[in-house]
Order: structure tokens, then sequence, then C-alpha cells
């Protein structure tokens, strides 16, 4: 009796822990690996997203894709979608994460990208001088995001946010860039955007 005693014990001692410590009771935090495979069901499995309005994460600026984890993590940038996989990251993990996908290699969307409307867009980016912040090459530098061969849904989804809904851990200087342009002109700068 006293030995089925003791066999019965850990397991009991172990559902009380479940109980009075369900976080203790989780599942064991993640590896790099598995955050990884998780982020790449939407964002692609090379950082190259193949779903609608889904950005891009390869090539871009390690210290850009640092910032707008720890935005979405602290709730300055809510994306809903991005909740659950921000919201324990470890600044340790954000780093490892942000240097991963920064070394990937960017590759065009695979979406037609508009010959006519890529060089209206060349025209409003000159006016707009979106290569002072973006680079000559639109890929980004430090804190600001690598806008060639995104997604062109991405780009318009986003430009258009930044015109009618700036939000709190928004860009207010690509708000006042993209303030006044039409939904045609910001098309225009999305074909263009993707294409190089």
């Amino acid at each position: 009796m006293a030995s089925a005693r003791r066999l019965l014990r850990p397991p009991v001692l172990g559902l009380a822990a479940a109980f009075f410590f369900p976080a203790a009771a989780a599942a064991q935090t993640p590896t790099l690996a598995e955050r990884i495979e998780a982020c790449g069901a939407c964002h692609g499995v090379d950082g190259n997203s193949p779903m609608e309005k889904i950005p891009s994460l390869a090539g871009q600026p390690e210290l850009f894709i640092a910032n707008q984890l720890i935005l979405m993590r602290e709730g300055v940038r809510p994306v809903e979608a991005m909740t659950p996989f921000v919201k324990d990251l470890k600044d340790d993990t954000v780093v490892a994460l942000a240097r991963h996908y920064a070394a990937l290699q960017p590759k065009p969307s695979g979406e037609a990208a508009d010959p006519a409307l890529a060089a209206r867009g060349a025209e409003i980016g000159k006016t707009k001088r979106c290569d002072s912040c973006h680079l000559p090459t639109l890929a980004g530098s430090a804190q600001i995001p690598r806008i060639g061969k995104q997604r062109i849904d991405y780009l318009i989804h986003s430009l258009k946010q930044f015109r009618d809904s700036p939000h709190p851990g928004a860009d207010t200087i690509m708000s006042g860039a993209v303030a006044g342009l039409s939904d045609a002109d910001l098309a225009a700068l999305a074909h263009y955007a993707a294409a190089r």
C-alpha cells in the first residue's frame, strides 16, 4: 500500500502544480527554430510572403524588424494577428528573429507590376523624395523599411493606412508624405516599389 501511495504522489503533485501554477504547466517556450517556422506560415518560409496583404520580411533592416516586434509586443503598434506571437517575446529572441530575417534574400512577390503604373510611381516617388529615407534602391536602412520587392497589395494597404488612419506607433513622417495622394497615386507608388 505504501508503495502504491509513492507511485501516486508525483502525478498528484503534478496536477496540483498545474492547477495552482498554470503558467508553469504551459508548453515550453518555443525555440527560435519553432518561432521561425510559425512566422513562415504567413511571411513565407524564406521570408518572402505568399499571402495577400502580409509583408515580406526577407532583407528588411535588422533594426527595423526588431523595433516593429517590440512595438507590437508592447501594444504600441497593435496588430491583432501578431499578438499571440509577440506577447511573450524576450529581447534576445527579438534580436535573433530580426537578424535571421535581415539576412534572407528578398524576392519579387510574383504579383504583376504594371510598367505604366511603376513609371508613374517613380515620378511621384521623386516628388515625394522616397529615396531620401528608403535609399535609391528602396532597400531601407536602420529604422526605415525595405519597400523594394515588397508585396504590391501590402504596400497599397499600408500607404492607405498612413494616409487615412494614422495610429499610435505609426510613422508620422510617412503620414505627411502621402497626405493628399489619391488611391491611384498610392497604387502607382506600390507598383514602382515592388518592381525595384
